[in-house]
């Protein structure tokens, strides 16, 4: 955590379609997940990683010195991810942070949107297109309400963040199947 903000990557989902974890992938020869941290640090953020109980070993070795924890339920969806993320934040005394909320299948993001995110003071999301998309910055109270929300309840069902507009032309890119990663591979390097 630095800058007042916590920040939790989402990394725990069983990828069926894709038939491989998505925080694995290869991205300019780095895991996906070890691409996305990179982005983060360079705006300051310290991540904490929630992923499932097979792959924490294969993602330490990806990305290094980083926390990662476990979620033993991840089928019940992402937002008991992001309850165990936010509770172990909780628990290190950083109760009072916003947080951002990283999902590692949607990378279409850009470092300035990172910037501007992190200058939210409530809870907050991209928008293009008139739809809103990721990274999500959480604030005090909306943590709250997810912590009180059941762990199998969508997010957008929990909260409704301010939609900022930026021009992130792959915002909405969703890392799902191997054509997705095949599409992200030809635009990443505009990212």
């Amino acid at each position: 955590m630095d800058n007042g903000i916590g920040c939790v990557i989402l990394a725990a989902g069983r990828s069926s379609r894709l038939g491989k974890p998505k925080a694995l992938i290869e991205i300019e020869g780095v895991s996906l997940i070890s691409w996305i941290l990179s982005r983060l640090t360079k705006v300051g953020l310290r991540p904490i990683v929630v992923t499932r109980e097979g792959l924490v070993e294969k993602i330490r070795d990806s990305v290094g010195d980083i926390e990662i924890i476990v979620n033993d339920e991840p089928e019940l969806g992402r937002t008991g991810s992001v309850k165990i993320g936010l509770n172990h934040l909780r628990e290190k005394k950083m109760r009072d942070l916003r947080i951002l909320i990283v999902p590692v299948d949607r990378p279409g993001f850009s470092i300035s949107t990172l910037e501007l995110l992190i200058t939210m003071k409530s809870s907050s999301c991209p928008s293009s297109g008139g739809r809103g998309g990721h990274p999500l910055i959480v604030d005090v109270d909306d943590i709250e309400k997810i912590l009180q929300a059941p762990s199998d309840s969508p997010l957008n069902s929990i909260i409704k963040p301010n939609k900022i507009d930026v021009e992130d032309e792959f915002l909405h890119m969703n890392i799902d199947t191997q054509k997705d990663v095949d599409d992200f591979l030809r635009v990443v390097g505009s990212l």
